[in-house]
């Protein structure tokens, strides 16, 4: 497959647009809101829309989700959003009272608050791996893992900042103690290959909106064989065997379809959202994972050159995902910054004391020059 170029083409951003924000949403590229827009044209002729209409599709885009995380379709449930999946997890993963649960310090609050309610409501501890002053995620949450931890909830990488936590090591410590291991993959999957057999995962929630350049409200989780007979948060007419088959639905079923379809959330088959979700994932398999990575660790080296050579702080390269980089400004107030860079059409994010630069394949390298020239006005 060749190498990308910039696919800017692709989406909607006009000119004197410099959106270095994937981290906080992606855009819709120009054939996804095209698939949306027909979409929602469907419920215009709703006595066109037959019962195979409410499955296949589904059937399409989780077939989709698994090609680009390397791993079954049968593990995978399609959700509305990160919370969902967390709370799909923390209700179906072994718990006993006193044990801990280990998260990440500034963690995004969708990956916190099911953990610190259930450590509360079975007299549990929440043990937090506070940010580590060299940089080194990895080392401090291994540090953080011991007999005493029942379930890992981290991420990929920090999403404050792109902090990078090597989650094979972390899953074999986790394995080790006998810990279940959860992962938040929003901030990674779509940007990093990602290898379900050699993490081993429990649990693997991500929301699709940014990353993936999926629409709002549409997440997954998959989950490993040996969760895929757990409790449900709701019980959908559609995760039922025969669900497909309209006439007989009042003909109750206690099984359900095969693999983790009992987790999807109701009305899976949203209209409107899913073929938008389809035609991003197969347009992120077409460019393919890997180029997609190479190209925006290119743009991702070049901000933290040009951050060093400027005497801005950034991660070594080898603690920070290669997508996502905080870029800390020393006595600089990072609010006051990204107002400048948006009065110039520069979008970024401010995350805790960093400017979080989050390029993708609509970026290249004279965003990353223009970012700079800006910023080096506002120091």
């Amino acid at each position: 497959m060749p190498e990308l170029s910039c696919q800017r083409e692709k989406f909607e951003i006009p000119n004197g647009i410099t959106y270095l924000n994937a981290a906080y949403m992606g855009p819709l590229s120009r054939a996804s809101i095209a698939a949306g827009i027909a979409g929602l044209e469907r419920k215009v002729r709703p006595w066109e829309v037959t019962a195979p209409d409410f499955f296949e599709p589904v059937e399409e885009v989780r077939t989709l989700i698994a090609e680009l995380i390397d791993a079954d379709r049968d593990g995978v449930a399609l959700l509305p959003s990160v919370s969902y999946g967390i709370a799909v997890a923390a209700q179906n993963l072994p718990f006993a009272t006193g044990s801990r649960i280990v998260v990440l310090a500034e963690e995004f609050p969708s990956n916190y608050y099911a953990w610190r309610e259930l450590a509360s409501r079975e007299s549990g501890d929440l043990v937090t791996v506070q940010r580590p002053a060299g940089g080194d995620w990895t080392s401090a949450t291994l540090e953080r893992i011991d007999e005493r931890t029942s379930i890992v909830a981290v991420a990929n990488c920090h999403w404050t900042d792109g902090g990078l936590l090597d989650l094979v090591r972390i899953g074999q410590r986790a394995r080790e103690v006998g810990a279940a291991l959860v992962v938040d993959g929003t901030q990674s999957i779509g940007a990093m290959p990602f290898d379900v057999a050699a993490v081993q995962p429990d649990f693997l929630v991500c929301a699709a909106y940014k990353w993936m350049l999926g629409p709002y409200s549409s997440a997954f989780v998959w989950c490993a064989p040996a969760h895929r007979s757990g409790r449900p948060l709701e019980f959908s007419w559609m995760t039922r065997k025969g669900s497909d088959d309209f006439p007989h639905l009042v003909e109750y079923q206690d099984e359900y379809r095969p693999g983790a379809r009992r987790y999807d959330v109701g009305e899976t088959s949203n209209f409107a959202l899913l073929p938008v979700l389809r035609s991003a994932l197969s347009q992120t398999l077409e460019w393919g994972i890997e180029n997609i990575a190479s190209y925006i660790a290119a743009l991702g080296d070049r901000t933290a050159q040009a951050a060093e050579s400027i005497g801005l702080g950034v991660a070594a390269r080898h603690l920070r995902a290669p997508h996502l980089i905080g870029v800390r400004l020393g006595g600089a107030d990072p609010g006051v910054v990204a107002k400048a860079m948006a009065e110039a059409g520069i979008y970024v994010s401010v995350r805790g004391d960093a400017v979080r630069v989050a390029p993708h394949v609509y970026n290249d390298a004279d965003d990353v020059d223009r970012l700079f020239e800006v910023l080096r006005s506002t120091l």
